[in-house]
């Protein structure tokens, strides 16, 4: 993607930890980078910042299933699903006063910290963006609060239609839960970063993710038509 051309010289790799990559089977790896790295890069980048903000959930669905976390995205204008966060101008902030400052527009509630930073890709496509992404742990009251606030943020029914929970569970059809909301469309990064942060927190069990994935992929049965008598 042309990147160390547009980076100076960084130091040797021997003393930079190996990069976690997602490793899910039938979702593209997104080339990973250092803070350090996407901070060196050529003005021609743009920058965008997506957090995630979760909560160890106790609740059991229909007094059985284990809901295990509560994470939380929105349903963007365009009608896909995101993290929210947005681009970054760097010339004017740094990625976290650029991220709490499109926060404040979406969420109204809630400030993260470089402390929150988990990750940076190269994104796929013709434009130069790399996305950083953040996550914070918050109590289920925190996040439930940060939910009510959202109503009442600038963006919402405007720029975001909603906030929506990400079910973190796979009921028995091997359908329901998890991989049915994977089905979904996704803007940008998006789903990459959720599946990496689920594995990389340790959230979801990687064979479990890749039970999702391959669960979305395969051919759907057609349904049955009752109307028409026997052959």
């Amino acid at each position: 993607v042309g990147t160390m051309a547009a980076m100076g010289p960084l130091p040797a790799m021997s003393t930079l930890p190996p990069l976690p990559t997602l490793g899910v089977p039938g979702v593209p790896e997104l080339k990973p980078l250092t803070r350090y790295e996407a901070m060196r890069l050529g003005p021609g980048w743009s920058h965008s910042c997506h957090a995630m903000l979760y909560a160890p959930n106790p609740g059991m669905l229909f007094g059985r299933i284990p809901l295990r976390y509560a994470v939380l995205m929105q349903m963007r204008f365009d009608g896909l699903l995101g993290f929210p966060g947005g681009f970054v101008d760097r010339r004017y902030w740094s990625l976290e006063d650029g991220l709490n400052r499109v926060l404040g527009l979406g969420l109204g509630c809630v400030r993260l910290t470089e402390a929150d930073y988990l990750c940076s890709h190269l994104t796929e496509g013709p434009h130069r963006v790399v996305a950083h992404f953040y996550a914070r742990q918050l109590t289920l009251e925190e996040l439930h609060t940060i939910e009510i606030s959202a109503v009442h943020s600038r963006d919402h029914g405007m720029e975001v239609m909603g906030m929506v929970r990400v079910p973190l569970y796979t009921q028995k059809d091997r359908m329901g839960g998890l991989p049915n909301f994977l089905a979904n469309s996704f803007v940008g990064t998006a789903k990459f970063q959720l599946l990496f942060a689920l594995k990389i927190l340790n959230m979801v069990p990687e064979e479990k993710l890749a039970e999702a994935v391959a669960a979305t992929q395969r051919p759907k049965k057609a349904p049955i038509d009752h109307s028409g008598g026997a052959a």
